[in-house]
């Protein structure tokens, strides 16, 4: 069944929940149970798939993944990584695009995936931005560089973060890798890193996906 986490606020609630709220969460892990997966954290756009040239996607055939990218995320679950999807959708929150389009492009991404071997763990979807208006005006965990995302794979899967890699083009998603305690590789791809929103520097730099992906295979599971 296809996994789609999207922070959406319940009726009643007055806040979103905080990090500190998350890391609470994080379980103890016993002398005698087996080593926790490790994750791989890939941002959406412009690292798996192309930016759209209106700035995002409007509809499914708007997609296009990097070239690569699919067979090398298939590589990589079978070396045992557990794949995510992540990144904000700040077309949804500011009402360019319909819930219901989004779902149909998430949706089309995620089979995407899965019909070429891929088996994604999660995808990560950030509707909300505190500056956009209703019903999408609300602050969020899961709104990179916020780490929710992370710590939401780590209760809920039972994912190492320390173990974990993010890959990403820009330094939102390089950021929140940095606040978590994961590890990052920047790619060349997208932005390339040239928003300069924030002050990071990845473990790694690739030209893209692929090569990023190659560069932790050759690593090895020690240094992974």
């Amino acid at each position: 069944m296809l996994k789609t986490t999207t922070w959406m606020p319940k009726r009643g609630l007055s806040k979103a929940p905080t990090c500190h709220d998350l890391m609470q969460l994080r379980p103890t892990r016993l002398a005698t149970t087996r080593e926790n997966p490790r994750g791989l954290f890939i941002d959406r756009w412009g690292t798996l798939c192309s930016l759209p040239a209106s700035g995002f996607a409007k509809r499914p055939s708007d997609v296009e993944f990097l070239p690569g990218a699919l067979d090398a995320l298939f590589n990589a679950s079978r070396l045992g990584w557990n794949i995510y999807v992540i990144g904000n959708e700040d077309s949804v929150a500011f009402g360019a695009l319909s819930e219901a389009a989004w779902k149909k492009i998430d949706g089309h991404i995620q089979s995407s995936l899965i019909a070429h071997g891929i088996p994604l763990k999660r995808s990560y979807a950030c509707l909300e931005h505190p500056e956009a208006g209703a019903p999408h005006a609300q602050p969020s965990v899961f709104r990179l560089p916020e780490t929710g995302a992370f710590f939401h794979a780590m209760h809920n899967d039972g994912i190492d973060l320390s173990k974990s890699w993010v890959i990403g083009d820009s330094t939102i998603e390089l950021a929140a890798a940095w606040r978590a305690d994961l590890r990052s590789i920047g790619v060349r791809t997208g932005v390339a890193l040239k928003d300069e929103t924030l002050v990071v520097e990845p473990e790694l730099m690739a030209e893209d996906l692929a090569s990023a992906i190659a560069a932790l295979t050759r690593a090895g599971a020690e240094a992974a």
